[in-house]
């Protein structure tokens, strides 16, 4: 039986992008089968071939096909990876010049969430992990007056997306990877001021604390903390040296 049904009327291109997208995403089409050719799909939707490759050109444009050619040439759904998606929204927000102020608000709000979820759902081992990375976030810290930043920023954007894993919701790990990309260099300010990066670090150990202790309540209270401190740190900055509009208070 036929995947399609003809199409009539106006917009014929996209009716037919249409038909192949909801196929794809239905599942009834996967990743690794390949579409039927040009001209049996001319002969499924009764139209011209221009009109199919009009339909075909505006599904790869969306990253939704791929077109390949070769012996193995032909049509094939995109699989879409987490990064290049994270990618692409993290530059959407910077190009349209999304304030500061609101990506730190709604990363707030993902974090407040995600904080109550790894509370009630993480496992044992999973909130072990966390409290033993906040913990070295410190041992990293007072290793020398000039401590590795940068080994410190990697330990951060590891607990962040454990913390993201613990909600046991993909959705949640997906817009944490975009988030830390629009707003990851910011955030990281903490940790290039010694006074700051000590309450970072103190306030990181006392919340995983409470979520390991499957204290979501208190867990929050601790969690709000550290974007207070990021607005303070953020204010603190000489003019000029980050271009930033006014971050408001809370």
């Amino acid at each position: 039986t036929n995947l399609f049904t003809p199409v009539k009327g106006g917009n014929i291109s996209n009716s037919i992008s249409s038909q192949i997208e909801t196929a794809i995403l239905s599942g009834k089409i996967k990743p690794g089968d390949r579409l039927s050719s040009e001209r049996d799909l001319q002969k499924e939707f009764q139209v011209g071939r221009g009109v199919i490759r009009e339909a075909l050109q505006a599904l790869k444009q969306k990253g939704i096909i791929e077109i390949k050619k070769g012996v193995k040439g032909g049509v094939y759904p995109k699989k879409v990876e987490v990064g290049s998606a994270s990618e692409s929204l993290s530059l959407l927000l910077k190009q349209n010049m999304v304030p500061l102020e609101q990506l730190v608000e709604l990363r707030d709000a993902i974090d407040e969430s995600e904080v109550i979820l790894a509370s009630t759902r993480g496992d044992k081992e999973q909130k072990e992990k966390l409290v033993q990375m906040a913990y070295h976030l410190l041992e990293l810290s007072n290793e020398s007056d000039e401590p590795d930043v940068e080994k410190i920023k990697a330990v951060d954007r590891e607990m962040n997306l454990l913390l993201a894993e613990m909600t046991k919701n993909k959705a949640f790990e997906w817009i944490k990877r975009t988030i830390q990309l629009s707003i990851g260099s910011y955030d990281s300010l903490l940790y290039e001021d010694p006074n700051y990066r000590d309450k970072t670090i103190h306030n990181w150990i006392n919340t995983v604390k409470e979520i390991a202790a499957g204290e979501p309540l208190k867990a929050l209270s601790l969690c709000s903390y550290h974007y207070v401190l990021l607005q303070q740190c953020i204010k603190d900055k000489e003019p000029g040296t980050i271009d930033l509009k006014e971050v408001k208070e809370k």
